[in-house]
């Protein structure tokens, strides 16, 4: 069995302070729980200053709102309107390190970082730099030719592995490294199903899917076919865990009988695990694809460690990754132990794009800049900081269920309240989210019913931004819990 990892600012009310703590008065739902109501003696701001940034946008020049509205509608397949976040959409138009600029030249501080691709800021300088210069030298070439970037940048980026993972083929994007990782570990091993984790998401390829556990993706058609999911071990909404249980700096309220050194909750879903090989896939497999957070945990931004199965006293036989690898650029990669890369020699596979030079460069550059600017470690600085308070949050509202992640890769799950810890419904996150938009900051939403929302910034931001995005999620909740 071979396991696979799949590693794809201020102004508070007062800083370094944690939000207004509110009286609280008990209610009663008609289902009997028992659930707490805000009452506000001091309400948050109604103003919430923007952190200073000196950087000037250019005077956007181009086609208006209508006319880009119109041509999504009647050119772009239906697919782009059903993703496009927001009743009122925001027209980008321009970014800068930990902003974004719309066509009206709105600023906002980006939480989300492009769908937690954009890892050392939008445009970030030096990344620039690295990228114009290989433009001038040599746009495109494949492998059957020798070029310096490709073995440049594979040779760098082994380097922040540790042995065995010291072969490199590199893609175009996430869900095609996965396609791959599934190729090569049902060539090596001669088997051919494969398990997964229950609510993870691994592409939208044909075979991707078949890995991805989120019925918001399937189409009722045969894909990924010989993929099976397990238990995902859930200390929150899952059938054991609690305040015991989790690798986070925040632990999750449940209780649990876990001693504090002893998590018995591991041996439950262990036990999960044996259960699934003794009824629904053969006694020998090809591969484990696991997550260490159900997101993106590559390039230090978890902080504790450069990759997220770092954290957990494990080396996988192979590693996929996409996203921050190239600040934004499309581009992918499988890492993998020689033994393995041996067995796909076996028969040819062409990537036209992949490793091209001017991924490789940017790429590259990226690698750079995480070391020389200290990313990895303002990741754990802000991250910590940033959930520290959201758990304060947590503590003052019903409706905000757990607080999750590691560095600036944070999780945080909205409930109807915290005794059924039943979704936030989808109306309720939307008029949350739409606020916050309003309010100058963009996050993400994610989960298996779209209730938690997703916090995963460039990791450039600062403690300034953090209180600036903190304050605005306070007054985002409160301004919903006033309406309820």
């Amino acid at each position: 069995m071979y396991k696979l990892v799949s590693c794809r600012g201020r102004h508070a009310v007062l800083k370094g302070q944690s939000c207004f703590r509110p009286s609280l008065t008990k209610f009663h739902l008609a289902s009997g729980a028992v659930c707490q109501k805000s009452v506000f003696k001091n309400p948050p701001k109604e103003v919430l200053q923007m952190p200073l940034c000196n950087f000037k946008p250019e005077e956007y020049k181009g086609m208006s709102k209508e006319h880009m509205m119109d041509i999504r509608r009647q050119y772009c397949n239906p697919m782009t309107m059903k993703v496009t976040y927001y009743k009122k959409p925001v027209f980008l138009h321009q970014g800068y390190m930990q902003w974004l600029w719309d066509v009206d030249g709105k600023r906002y501080l980006d939480m989300f970082a492009g769908v937690a691709t954009v890892s050392v800021g939008h445009c970030h300088p030096k990344v620039t730099a690295a990228t114009e210069q290989q433009l001038k030298k040599l746009w495109h070439t494949t492998n059957i030719y020798v070029y310096p970037p490709l073995h440049e940048y594979c040779e760098k980026l082994a380097s922040y592995l540790p042995d065995p993972l010291k072969v490199i083929y590199l893609t175009n994007s996430g869900s095609e490294a996965n396609d791959l990782a599934m190729l090569m570990a049902r060539l090596h091993t001669g088997n051919f199903d494969i398990i997964t984790f229950r609510g993870s998401y691994h592409g939208g390829s044909p075979q991707a899917l078949g890995l991805t556990s989120d019925g918001a993706y399937k189409y009722p058609i045969a894909n990924g076919l010989g993929c099976t999911n397990t238990m995902c071990p859930d200390v929150f909404r899952g059938l054991w865990g609690g305040s015991h249980c989790r690798d986070s700096p925040v632990q999750t309220i449940r209780e649990c009988s876990c001693a504090q050194d002893h998590c018995m909750a591991n041996e439950q879903y262990i036990k999960q695990l044996k259960e699934t090989f003794a009824t629904s896939v053969p006694t020998r497999i090809a591969a484990f694809f696991g997550e260490p957070i159900q997101v993106q945990t590559g390039f230090g931004r978890t902080g504790s460690h450069f990759w997220g199965f770092q954290g957990h006293d494990v080396i996988p036989d192979m590693v996929t990754m996409a996203k921050g690898i190239g600040n934004g650029f499309p581009m992918g990669a499988v890492v993998t132990t020689p033994e393995i890369a041996a067995s796909f020699a076996k028969g040819i596979h062409f990537n036209t794009f992949g490793g091209n030079p001017m991924a490789c460069a940017v790429a590259s550059s990226v690698l750079d800049t995480i070391k020389e600017d200290g990313m990895q470690q303002n990741s754990l600085h802000v991250g910590t900081y940033l959930m520290t308070e959201l758990a304060k949050l947590r503590d003052i509202y019903e409706i905000i269920g757990d607080v999750r992640g590691k560095g600036l890769q944070i999780g945080v799950e909205m409930v109807t309240d915290k005794v059924n810890r039943d979704p936030l419904p989808p109306e309720a996150m939307s008029a949350i989210f739409e606020d916050i938009k309003d309010m100058g900051v963009l996050i993400g939403k994610g989960g298996l019913f779209g209730q938690t929302f997703r916090i995963k910034p460039p990791m450039c931001i600062t403690m300034e931004d953090a209180d600036f995005f903190l304050a605005v999620f306070n007054k985002s909740i409160y301004n919903y819990m006033e309406k309820r």
